[in-house]
């Protein structure tokens, strides 16, 4: 069951929830979440987000997405816009799939719910606008991204258009933008939809509720984890390089 919205403006802390017990009871329909983990692309995507702090701090986020809520099936939904590599198979874009997707407290070992306190009207302008670019296969921009972190350098490019835009596309955060203002609300004023960052999205000024799940992660299993993710990250360049050069 989802926690009322009853603390508008400010963050609640949690330590003591497991990864899947933390989403059970926050993540809603409407509801933005938002990860960071461990692998090359979470810490470079961080890396990249200093440019947006004076102290140039690394940020806290590397993906965002949206809650779908419950369905048929009893398993809690989300859709984001993702890069995602299974045997044999590529998924590459706006897609759905069940929370379960982040239990893994090894791979997300931060997590975050923001309750804007929506409409149902609100949440079902959210919802249909997903679904939609779901059905017409919006594919998640790599090249858009690249965009952004040069714009992330380049301050006065962020309320320009992404200079590597591309039609049909949007990287997670972007898509995220892309839905809420659909609804009337801006989260980046003053960025353009496709230079949004997470922790863009993270520090917005839009009234809300954000609960945040922060874990340490195993000293001992760190570094095994880190040789782990550089295998697969190498290993799913390779692929997309093999399909590129198939497709060319």
């Amino acid at each position: 069951m989802c926690s009322p919205n009853t603390t508008s403006g400010r963050t609640i802390v949690i330590t003591d929830l497991s990864n899947r017990q933390f989403l059970e009871r926050y993540a809603c329909a409407g509801r933005i979440g938002l990860s960071g983990g461990f692998t090359l692309v979470d810490k470079a995507i961080c890396r990249a987000e200093r440019h947006l702090h004076e102290q140039k701090q690394w940020g806290s986020w590397s993906h965002a997405f949206l809650f779908q809520g419950s369905r048929q099936d009893g398993h809690q939904w989300l859709i984001e816009s993702d890069l995602q590599v299974h045997h044999k198979h590529i998924q590459l874009g706006v897609q759905e799939n069940r929370i379960s997707k982040y239990f893994n407290e090894e791979m997300y070992s931060t997590l975050a719910v923001l309750d804007f306190g929506l409409t149902g009207i609100q949440v079902s302008t959210l919802l249909s606008e997903a679904l939609e670019l779901v059905a017409n296969r919006a594919k998640y921009s790599l090249r858009e991204l690249l965009g952004t972190l040069i714009a992330l350098k380049h301050p006065e490019l962020r309320g320009r258009n992404n200079v590597l835009a591309r039609e049909r596309s949007l990287y997670c955060s972007a898509f995220v933008q892309h839905l809420f203002r659909k609804t009337g609300l801006d989260l980046a004023p003053g960025v353009d939809g496709k230079n949004t960052t997470p922790e863009d999205i993270a520090c917005t000024c839009v009234p809300h509720a954000r609960y945040v799940l922060q874990r340490e992660a195993p000293a001992g299993k760190l570094q095994a984890l880190r040789k782990r993710i550089r295998r697969r990250v190498r290993a799913r360049i390779r692929i997309i390089k093999r399909k590129s050069a198939r497709a060319q």
